[in-house]
C-alpha cells in the first residue's frame, strides 16, 4: 500500500485528520463567509468588533452534536451576558441545519461549511473529510483566537467556555 494511504488510514483509526493544525491563541482567524440555517450569509467581516464562539460539530441531529447544541442553548444566557455570539458550524446543508435549529430551539445560528474550506484552514476537517471535527474557537473583537478548544466534551463545553470567559473577565 502507498505510504500516503497508510498514513491516512492511521489517522482515521486514531480519530485524527490530515487537515491543518488548530490555530493557537493570538493567531489571526482566517476571513470566512458561510451560509446560515436561514439561507443568509454570515461573515467574519460582519462580526468585526465582536467576540464570538465558533463550535464545529460533526453532524446535525447526531447524539453528541445534539447534546452539545442543547447544552449551549441551555447556557445561552451566560453567553449573552458575556456579549459572546455563538455559531455552530458543520458540513450539513443550510436545510439540515434549519431542521436541527427548529427541532431543538437553538437561539443561535448554524453555519454550513459545505465545501470544508474554513474547516481545512482551522484544523476542523474531520476523518477523510466526511464530517467536521468537534472543536471550537473563541474569537475576539480583533479577529484573533482567544482560546482554541481541541478536546471538546459535548456535555461540558458550554460551561468550560463560560468558565474561561469569567476567568478572563476577572483578569482584566
Amino acid at each position: 500500500m502507498p505510504k500516503t494511504i497508510v498514513a491516512l488510514l492511521g489517522l482515521a483509526l486514531a480519530g485524527g485528520s490530515a487537515s491543518a493544525a488548530m490555530l493557537a491563541p493570538g493567531e489571526q482567524f482566517p476571513a470566512w463567509s458561510l451560509t446560515d440555517d436561514r439561507g443568509q450569509t454570515v461573515s467574519s467581516q460582519d462580526l468585526a468588533g465582536k467576540t464570538y464562539l465558533l463550535w464545529y460539530y460533526p453532524k446535525a441531529m447526531s447524539s453528541g452534536c445534539t447534546k452539545e447544541g442543547c447544552t449551549l442553548r441551555d447556557n445561552f444566557d451566560g453567553f449573552r451576558k458575556a456579549n459572546v455570539e455563538v455559531f455552530g458550524v458543520s458540513y450539513d446543508s443550510p436545510k439540515s441545519n434549519a431542521e436541527f435549529v427548529a427541532k431543538y430551539g437553538f437561539p443561535f445560528r448554524l453555519l454550513s461549511d459545505s465545501d470544508h474550506a474554513l474547516a481545512k484552514k482551522v484544523g476542523a476537517d474531520g476523518v477523510m473529510g466526511i464530517m467536521a471535527r468537534r472543536i471550537s474557537y473563541l474569537i475576539g473583537p480583533d479577529g484573533k483566537v482567544i482560546k482554541a478548544y481541541d478536546d471538546v466534551q459535548p456535555a461540558m463545553h458550554a460551561q468550560q467556555v463560560l468558565d474561561d470567559l469569567a476567568a478572563m473577565a476577572k483578569g482584566r
